[in-house]
């Protein structure tokens, strides 16, 4: 709830429209975003004014949500696909942030109080932190008029207050387990790569794509199609600002992964001795280009491909220019 409506009015105020409300927590950041008809515009800046800055931030609503998030934890906790995660981020980044769960765990949840939230609040929900994102039927002079009739243009500001992260430096290696008694193992093996920023990314990419990117991918090729080791096998790659990460996931009957997982280092190796040939290139390439055209169809990935450039600290590149990129790697 806000100061002015209900946490039930604030899921009406939109959905009545036929609109909808959302928010999620990234490693780096917290979006809360709304989709609308382009004529409730007003009413999405209103709401998300309302949601971020005028939060009624109650005990009696804490407490609620606090067993909602418990419940989420419980909920990924009987979940060993995303468990292996989880385990993976601890391992490869430490104590860094990076290295904890966005959700918490049950003892620091628990440990959470009224005073702790609007310190954070009070320190981090400043217009120096904010980024606004808009896309579909919306004009830019429009939407600043409108965040203005809003309230927005009256954020409390400050450099100051900005949130402080320090560069994410990788771990020493390590493994971490977790037996259970289960059908499946599910296994993650990754490493620490470049951030977004650096011009290697789409080499990265495009690795990515043609090693673990689909069905056509050399692990999905070999470790499923070939060998029948695995139903899901798949790489995986996350951008950060000072950092980045990529790997891979199989999931496997328990005594079949010494197996699966030699398989893998086998197309790893193979991948480092051999590399790519011309004709494979060009192929992913051509996959590459073709998934990052058809996103922009998208309303909500062009809402976050605006958002990014100021996210990442980075200038605007047009579509063309992206593509270019992803052609000029050799």
């Amino acid at each position: 709830g806000s100061e002015r409506r209900s946490a039930k009015e604030l899921a009406l105020s939109l959905e009545s429209l036929g609109g909808s409300l959302d928010a999620y927590t990234g490693r780096e950041h917290t979006s809360f975003q709304a989709r609308v008809l382009d004529e409730h515009l007003p009413q999405a800046a209103d709401v998300l004014y309302d949601l971020m800055f005028r939060p009624a931030l109650r005990q009696a609503d804490l407490d609620l949500e606090r067993g909602v998030v418990l419940e989420e934890i419980a909920m990924v906790d009987d979940t060993p696909d995303d468990v292996v995660f989880e385990l993976h981020n601890e391992a490869l980044w430490g104590e860094h942030p990076f290295g904890y769960s966005i959700l918490g765990t049950p003892e620091t949840v628990g440990s959470l109080g009224l005073a702790e939230l609007r310190a954070l609040h009070e320190r981090a929900y400043r217009a120096s932190n904010v980024i606004v994102a808009a896309s579909g039927n919306v004009r830019h002079d429009q939407l600043l008029a409108v965040l203005k009739w809003a309230g927005w243009d009256a954020l409390p500001g400050g450099d100051t207050a900005q949130v402080s992260v320090p560069p994410a430096r990788p771990a020493a290696p390590s493994d971490r387990a977790i037996e259970r008694d289960s059908q499946q193992l599910h296994l993650v093996f990754g490493n620490a790569i470049v951030p977004h920023s650096d011009p290697r990314r789409h080499a990265l990419m495009l690795v990515s794509t043609l090693f673990g990117g689909g069905m056509s991918s050399r692990l999905f090729q070999r470790v499923r199609e070939e060998l029948g080791l695995a139903y899901s096998v798949h790489g995986f790659q996350s951008f950060h600002v000072s950092a980045g990460s990529q790997g891979i996931y199989v999931g496997c009957a328990p005594e079949r992964a010494e197996e699966a997982a030699a398989a893998v280092r086998a197309e790893l190796t193979s991948l480092v001795e051999r590399g790519i040939p011309d004709d494979e290139l060009a192929m992913g390439k051509q996959q590459l280009k073709g998934q990052i055209t058809l996103s922009m169809e998208s309303v909500s990935a062009r809402m976050y491909r605006a958002a990014a450039v100021d996210l990442f600290h980075e200038p605007y590149r047009p579509l063309d220019e992206v593509l270019a990129r992803v052609d000029a790697v050799t």
